[in-house]
């Protein structure tokens, strides 16, 4: 990649930036079906990062992996009425096999209550049953109107999702606050993401949830987006469906459900939120290649720089740090620079004849472009701190932004003011006809009322006291 070949500007056009970034990176393409994308390699390895962490964190939680069909009878999913409302917009069906009419619609999974609720009828009978703890990794459709975007908002994603019994209201709603907080801890820890957590309103609230608590993240251009969630779904699906026990004493009773999920579109907000105007920015713990050895070399020097460059390598592998060296001799080490940088490796270690004599190698951070001077004796040691150091900025850098893009008003006049560009933290009296009116007048919703409370004015729209404080944004 040429200097000229650059990433259009992040700041004047984000979108643009983004979608420009995702097919230069090698992170994902476009199929014949629009909102069906290609996870290339790339991107698809920094998923598997993540779902080996994830996998490994719910299995901790007792939960077991299962799978369940990809289609669903209509008639299941017309069981729970709110549910099925809530999902028929964005639903793809199947009416047909090969020259044959179904006798019933098939709904190929938006998401998999239904179709594994029917079952968990039959399978708890006894208090003995619970909790049961399922997972799936699996792929969903939901048939998206608005203009689809790579990651972000795609009609096809995919996921995990959790789908868990309790005998008690308690137990589940327990579970509700842990799973999110499991969310968190990967966000923040793994992917170097700030995240907001607290509920959804109850017009945003997951079709037949009792009510939906989320993680939420501020995009470089003020929109928000929902991360990863938990419903909990009360009793709803469980007196629909049967789902019933007999507890200790034989009284029969329904047990209290939850579902959660973490998509793909975590990848989206990483490249997004992370990235700059030369490319991708990825946090060490999950990139693919966390450090690049760039031998630069002439013919005469060309046998000593890569012989320093693989045992250079050899030491980083036996320390678990997944390195490669670029020493293809057609592209110029300029050309290299700019190629890595695009694809967002951590550190890049350059190897140069200077660099032998004087004992040391050149490293370059990713994340502020920094040229640090390492003697060969420390290099290892350095780079392993520096992965925390990288991290660590990253963080800032991301919670900077969504302070930055985050606006506290209490009037009405301020709210319209900064909405475009920017998350509005003010005031509401819970009232729909509040939230209506303001989605209508500027494009905004409710994207989540946070665990942190704090009611500084009237509510911003009809000025009566206020309920709760909120975030209101125009969203992903």
């Amino acid at each position: 990649m040429s200097k000229q070949e650059g990433l259009q500007n992040k700041k004047e056009n984000f979108i643009e930036w983004y979608i420009e970034l995702i097919q230069k990176a090698e992170l994902a393409d476009y199929s014949k079906v629009r909102g069906f994308n290609v996870i290339r390699p790339y991107a698809y390895e920094i998923w598997e990062r993540l779902t080996k962490i994830l996998d490994s964190k719910i299995k901790e939680k007792g939960v077991k992996n299962a799978y369940f069909p990809l289609l669903i009878p209509e008639s299941l999913l017309k069981k729970e009425a709110t549910h099925l409302e809530g999902f028929s917009p964005e639903t793809a069906w199947v009416t047909e096999a090969g020259s044959s009419k179904l006798d019933e619609r098939l709904a190929i999974r938006p998401t998999s209550e239904t179709i594994m609720y029917d079952l968990y009828s039959k399978w708890i009978r006894s208090w003995r049953d619970l909790p049961l703890k399922l997972n799936q990794w699996v792929n969903v459709v939901r048939w998206e109107k608005t203009d689809p975007k790579v990651f972000l908002r795609g009609r096809e994603f995919l996921w995990q999702e959790g789908h868990t019994a309790f005998a008690t209201k308690e137990e589940a709603e327990k579970e509700v606050r842990d799973i999110v907080n499991m969310y968190k801890e990967v966000l923040e820890e793994y992917c170097a993401l700030p995240v907001t957590v607290g509920i959804k309103s109850p017009k945003e609230t997951f079709a037949g949830a009792e009510y939906t608590r989320v993680t939420e993240l501020v995009m470089p251009d003020g929109k928000t987006i929902q991360g990863p969630d938990c419903h909990h779904l009360g009793q709803k699906f469980s007196t629909m469906f049967d789902i019933t026990f007999l507890d200790k004493d034989g009284e029969k009773k329904y047990v209290w459900q939850n579902s959660w999920g973490f998509t793909t579109r975590v990848l989206g907000i990483m490249f997004g939120i992370h990235g700059d105007d030369k490319g991708l920015i990825l946090p060490p713990k999950i990139a693919p290649i966390q450090v690049v050895i760039v031998p630069i070399f002439t013919e005469k020097d060309k046998p000593a720089v890569l012989k320093e460059a693989d045992e250079l390598k050899i030491r980083l592998e036996e320390d678990g740090i997944r390195t490669y060296i670029d020493s293809r001799e057609d592209k110029k080490p300029g050309w290299k620079f700019n190629y890595w940088e695009l694809k967002g490796v951590p550190i890049r270690v350059e190897i140069g004849t200077k660099d032998l004599a004087n004992d040391e190698y050149t490293v370059v951070r990713r994340d502020t472009l920094e040229k640090i001077k390492v003697s060969r004796k420390d290099a290892i040691d350095r780079i392993i701190k520096l992965f925390d150091v990288i991290h660590n900025n990253m963080y800032q850098r991301a919670k900077e932004l969504m302070e930055s893009k985050t606006k506290r008003v209490d009037n009405y006049e301020d709210f319209k003011k900064y909405v475009n560009g920017n998350r509005i933290l003010t005031c509401w009296c819970g009232n729909r006809k509040c939230e209506d009116e303001i989605k209508e007048e500027t494009g905004a919703r409710v994207s989540c009322i946070p665990d942190e409370q704090e009611i500084f004015c009237n509510c911003v729209k009809c000025g009566e006291p206020a309920k709760y404080s909120v975030y209101f944004a125009k969203v992903y």
